[in-house]
């Protein structure tokens, strides 16, 4: 056997991990090509309210520094860091762009914590503030802006983070780990990780807020007290109450959290200024609950659920069977979670 004939076997073994490496090495160029193309446009969209709100605004003092600050926070630093990575990208220098620009996602921490006061502070100079309110209309009719308003750029920076979490983790997918940039890329994708999931944590306990707030206002009277520690809002409907003695069915607005259910009555509807709200009838605790489907099994019309308490047994009926399927699910998270970890209801 000749020598050439002897190493056509290696070679040939050798060839589907060459054709990988190289697969691999043309998805990390369209990932690193579509990161910096994205981050241009990203980079336009802030300058366009850098250049023609905050810094014309910062001149001519229509807003106080304290208002310009709770409305835009760190927009020009966040501009700034935008820039250098464009800059980095754009000679190639993907790792070391991205490990820089991981040192500033501090900023986009800050910019979540006061966003929903940056919309409040915002809304609250449009409605008092004249001068404010026609600088504002004039701007967004320049062709820039393309028709958005304001109030649709401002979370931009919010929006852009998951992009960025999202490019990482294709892209360390895509580098072999004896890569000299893996654990560069390793680490700023952990860190872009914690950031998101920041925001993502402070916006959900803003919504969970937002959601105790509606209800508590739904009810009639201040006796019930929604607001309590690690409680979250998880759904609300009407169900229908199936009596024990085969009275009359009832129908009630329930509404569910973490650790309670609650059952409620519509106020009269000619009530002068409660027509519109529920009467609280029960507070039940779900850390005493026990949750039975009774029927509903299969795709029907509906079910029936049997919640037990230590003094009460409740038969609960839904006709429609993606809203029970829904309770059913919500129900039996929350029971289970309970649990898990005891909650103290308030």
């Amino acid at each position: 056997m000749s020598a050439v004939e002897s190493r056509r076997p290696q070679e040939s073994s050798y060839a589907p991990v060459e054709e990988q490496r190289a697969r691999w090495e043309r998805k990390r160029g369209r990932i690193a090509e579509e990161l910096a193309e994205t981050e241009r446009k990203y980079l336009e969209r802030l300058e366009l309210v850098a250049t023609f709100f905050v810094a014309i605004l910062k001149a001519k003092g229509t807003l106080k520094p304290a208002v310009l600050d709770a409305v835009f926070g760190p927009w020009e630093s966040l501009c700034s860091a935008s820039r250098t990575l464009v800059m980095h990208l754009e000679r190639g220098h993907l790792a070391l762009g991205l490990e820089g620009f991981c040192h500033q996602l501090v900023l986009y921490s800050h910019y979540a914590e006061n966003f929903v006061q940056a919309k409040k502070t915002l809304q609250k100079q449009v409605r008092k503030n004249k001068s404010f309110a026609r600088f504002k209309k004039l701007q967004e009719t320049r062709p820039e802006f393309q028709g958005c308003q304001l109030e649709d750029l401002l979370p931009l920076p919010l929006q852009r983070l998951p992009q960025y979490k999202c490019l990482l983790e294709n892209l360390v997918a895509n580098i072999l780990p004896e890569s000299s940039s893996f654990e560069q890329l390793t680490g700023v994708l952990k860190s872009v990780c914690d950031v998101f999931h920041q925001v993502q944590k402070a916006s959900r306990i803003h919504e969970n807020s937002c959601q105790m707030s509606r209800v508590q206002k739904l009810l009639k009277g201040q006796k019930i007290q929604l607001s309590a520690p690690d409680r979250w809002y998880l759904q609300e409907g009407w169900l229908m109450v199936v009596p024990p003695k085969g009275e009359e069915v009832q129908q009630r607005m329930f509404f569910l959290f973490s650790d309670i259910l609650l059952v409620t009555k519509p106020c009269h509807p000619l009530h002068p200024w409660n027509s519109h709200k529920f009467a609280c009838q029960a507070i039940y605790p779900l850390s005493q609950c026990t949750l039975t489907k009774v029927f509903g099994h299969t795709q029907s019309q509906g079910g029936l659920l049997s919640l037990s308490f230590p003094h009460k047994k409740l038969l609960l009926m839904s006709c429609d069977q993606q809203n029970f399927n829904k309770w059913h699910q919500n129900l039996g998270t929350a029971i289970r979670q309970l649990q898990i970890k005891p909650t103290t209801i308030c």
